[in-house]
């Protein structure tokens, strides 16, 4: 497999580090009558990786009051399954991200 320092930089890699730390897992509140539409493909995105984030937590959370013996097993093993097809799904989305890359950047000029 090819470097991939030469796809993306160290500064990009960390900027998006920082800004995933940002992200809180909670949605704004909707107005009345307004559907969870994302009006644009950065909006989707966003919205994407705000719904994985939490669904990290709360699996983490829940892991957590499992071990304490705060929750009971079926619910630890519930979002713990959450988690697993959250980061089957981000992974996969990688995966294609990166191919359309490579692809466009075959394409002749």
């Amino acid at each position: 497999m090819s470097d991939f320092t030469s796809i993306v930089s160290t500064n990009a890699v960390r900027g998006a580090y920082r800004s995933a730390q940002t992200l809180n897992g909670e949605r704004p509140p909707l107005a009345e009558g307004q559907a969870a539409k994302p009006d644009s493909f950065s909006s989707f995105v966003q919205t994407a990786a705000t719904d994985a984030v939490g669904t990290v937590r709360e699996a983490d959370a829940a892991m957590k009051a499992g071990v304490t013996g705060e929750m009971d097993t079926q619910a630890v093993v519930e979002a713990t399954l959450a988690l697993e097809s959250t980061v089957k799904v981000a992974v996969s989305v990688r995966d294609k991200v990166v191919e359309a890359y490579q692809q466009v950047m075959q394409m002749p000029i």
